[in-house]
């Protein structure tokens, strides 16, 4: 087992189908213009073997399918049946919900649990503004499918000062009202916001997000994973929300996560540019490649941070959101 000096080892695996999306979030890209796909992607047996190889070397035992977009992509239905009979305990998906409807029996079939929706504001215009593309009624048309197939089903919102913060209170009656846990992330300070007026301008923190919803609810803290990125409340007989506090809680200490790119490179830590690539370990038998795997997983693990988020230029889509 591979562990750092503060305990942390890798469990938790976030796989990038594809850094192609079909929305330009005004957060994620500074000029609307969609994400294309990353050169010399790996296909879909690629991905699998460097999945089963980096669960036997780390002891991933918790696996994240993301993009970009990770339903957008041709290798989304070979991929998910064959990722579901790997020795994971959890396997779920996080998309932006369009393409949903259209894949709701593939998922649904392969035995999926759970999966999260982006999804920033319940008014269509917002919407719109937001994300740049897309259609509201699709993606919650995905949400009722999910639910109705029996999926657990969280929502990620990202509030932001200028666009959507009246949107909190309708959003968190959405999905109370559905046995929804709605997650609220703090805007993250990375790609284009990083050293632009944007982040500043645009962050609404835990505190804020808190006293909002205060104003309806009463809510008390309840228990979270250990390594859980989410501060988690119950709203008593109504259900529970989550804040990804990465500025204001930060959760660098318990970290277990590892993202693997689409087009096959590892990173440690979002604060980190580095990467380390394994396409040439795809080439070698399974014995090899693990030895060579551990001293890579090792240098991906130095790269964390040891107290707080710090930020970095590397856009999130590109390596597993």
């Amino acid at each position: 087992m591979i562990v750092d000096a503060h305990g942390r080892r890798f469990r938790n695996l976030r796989v990038s189908l594809t850094a192609a999306c079909n929305y330009a979030c005004t957060y994620c890209v500074p000029n609307g213009k969609r994400l294309q796909a990353a050169v010399a992607e790996l296909g879909p047996d690629e991905l699998l073997r460097a999945v089963r190889l980096l669960v036997e070397t780390a002891g991933i035992d918790k696996l994240r399918i993301t993009g970009g977009e990770p339903l957008l992509s041709p290798k989304f239905d070979h991929f998910l049946p064959r990722v579901m009979q790997l020795p994971l305990k959890d396997v779920s998906v996080t998309t932006n919900g369009q393409f949903l409807p259209q894949k709701a029996d593939l998922i649904a079939d392969a035995g999926l649990e759970r999966i999260n929706v982006s999804l920033d504001t319940l008014n269509p215009h917002r919407f719109r503004a937001i994300a740049r593309s897309g259609d509201l009624d699709t993606v919650l048309e995905g949400i009722r499918l999910m639910l109705a197939a029996g999926l657990k089903v969280k929502v990620n919102m990202v509030p932001l000062k200028s666009a959507n913060v009246d949107q909190i209170l309708p959003m968190l009656d959405y999905c109370l009202e559905r046995g929804i846990e709605l997650r609220f992330i703090e805007l993250m300070n990375m790609g284009h916001l990083k050293y632009g007026p944007g982040y500043q301008r645009d962050f609404f923190g835990m505190d804020d997000i808190l006293a909002l919803i205060g104003t309806r609810y009463e809510f008390e803290r309840t228990d979270a994973a250990y390594d859980s990125t989410s501060v988690r409340y119950e709203i008593p007989g109504k259900g529970v929300f989550g804040i990804i506090a990465n500025e204001s809680a930060p959760f660098c200490a318990s970290c277990t996560r590892l993202r693997l790119s689409s087009n096959g490179y590892l990173y440690g830590c979002l604060s980190s540019s580095k990467r380390h690539a394994i396409t040439d370990l795809l080439k070698l038998d399974d014995e090899q490649a693990r030895t060579i795997l551990q001293t890579r997983l090792m240098g991906a693990l130095g790269d964390k941070q040891s107290l707080q988020f710090t930020g970095e230029v590397t856009v999130m889509k590109f390596i597993g959101g």
